[in-house]
């Protein structure tokens, strides 16, 4: 079965494990819940917590450096976070000091799907910087600050949806109608993770959170889909795995999304707001823990009926 990140940082496995076995689950079947349990640093401008950074206003950029633009369209600032002032969790290896800033057009970004309007810079303490006048085509946001809190999260399939309808399962649950690899998660959940329903409200209870962003947790469906079908089909070109039928195809991209989630990780994600545009960036685990944030993908998606 897929692994997550288990959560540490700040003894948070210890405070879940402690919490859990005092409610009766046995240890074992805590660890095994606790490998897909990831934290989240939730972003909102709703508490009143110190500021960890802020939503719009202009940044802060090295001197001498260019605002970030595509060929010569200058991309509007997103969001800008102060690493140093984050909470810490384990797994979720950001830089432990200096600036991260995201900038993307999100108009373009959503209808050319190819990255290139989207920028992620990374700002260490110690650099020169002065605050940078946008280009004059570039809308600037009111500027608001940005408090953090820490949230759960579980990725899509062991999710809880509503009675009649789940984004990963869809609304009809009978086995029969499951593929191969479905059927093989839900018996991983009966089995193993009996009592999935008091584990998942026993996090979601020690970690809620609404806020607006959320830096971390499980990496946008949308994009690990789109580099599993990219993965496979690259091996299938390079004569590492045969060419397939549509079916054999289906289940080994099934097979390839659910490897995939346990290498990448999301950067920063937006809630979704309906009929607005609203960007996630995912980046793989090893390339953030090296913060090479440049190699993150953005996908930015617009809410609409």
């Amino acid at each position: 079965m897929l692994e997550g990140v288990t959560v540490s940082g700040m003894d948070h496995q210890g405070e879940f494990r402690r919490a859990a076995l005092e409610s009766g689950i046995p240890d074992d079947e805590v660890s095994r819940f606790s490998r897909h349990l990831r934290l989240t640093i939730g972003l909102s401008w709703a508490g009143g917590g110190d500021p960890v950074g802020q939503v719009g206003g202009s940044p802060r950029l090295p001197v001498g450096m260019k605002w970030p633009s595509a060929g010569d369209i200058p991309l509007p600032l997103l969001l800008s976070v102060d690493c140093g002032a984050l909470p810490r969790v384990d797994g979720l290896d950001l830089p432990k000091d200096g600036t991260l800033l995201f900038f993307v057009d999100q108009e373009m970004d959503h209808e050319d799907c190819s990255g290139r309007y989207a920028r992620v810079v990374y700002v260490p303490d110690g650099t020169e910087t002065a605050v940078a006048e946008a280009p004059g085509s570039v809308p600037v946001r009111d500027r608001v600050d940005v408090s953090a809190e820490l949230g759960a999260e579980l990725p899509l399939w062991l999710q809880e949806g509503d009675e009649d309808w789940h984004e990963y399962w869809g609304e009809d649950l009978d086995r029969e109608d499951m593929s191969p690899f479905q059927q093989q998660l839900l018996q991983y959940m009966e089995n193993d993770l009996p009592h999935l329903d008091e584990l998942r409200d026993l996090a979601y209870g020690l970690w809620p959170s609404d806020a607006q962003v959320f830096i971390g947790g499980y990496a946008d469906d949308e994009v690990i889909n789109s580099i599993a079908e990219q993965t496979l089909a690259g091996r299938e070109k390079a004569g590492e795995i045969p060419a397939v039928q549509d079916a054999t195809w289906d289940a080994d991209l099934e097979k390839e999304k659910h490897r995939l989630t346990s290498e990448w990780i999301s950067l920063v994600s937006e809630t979704p707001v309906y009929e607005e545009y609203y960007t996630s960036f995912v980046i793989r685990h090893d390339d953030l823990a090296a913060a090479r944030v440049d190699k993150a993908l953005p996908v930015t998606t617009f809410e609409a009926p």
